[in-house]
């Protein structure tokens, strides 16, 4: 089910730069890149995607996560927030909880950058 409150579709938007050995990054591209993958280098934002990830239809409670990375619910809420605006995670509001969906494909798109084949 799909809320008013849910954040866009971002796969066009963050869909970016051609494999990193097949050619240089443009400025625009190099900028893009480094943001999301400044998203993921923090310890506590890889292991709440890979919970989400790993979750039942790759989505999760914020509630879900607070115990498993021993962090307070605003800080989770902080990380998950980081992760949505690097298009990792789209966040649907139900009742007083927000739930975290995994992007399909998110993960696979860095990848395929950083690929050297």
């Amino acid at each position: 089910m799909v809320s008013m409150l849910e954040v866009a579709d971002v796969s066009a938007k963050t869909a970016c730069c051609v494999p990193l050995v097949k050619e240089p990054l443009g400025q625009d591209d190099a900028e893009q890149l480094a943001g999301r993958l400044k998203a993921l280098a923090d310890p506590a934002r890889l292991r709440l995607l890979s919970i989400v990830a790993s979750s039942e239809n790759q989505e999760a409670c914020v509630c879900d996560l607070v115990d498993p990375v021993g962090l307070s619910q605003p800080t989770v809420s902080h990380h998950l927030k980081v992760l949505a605006e690097a298009g990792y995670l789209t966040r649907s509001k139900r009742g007083t909880w927000a739930y975290y969906r995994l992007v399909p494909d998110a993960l696979e798109r860095v990848t395929q950058v950083l690929a050297a084949s």
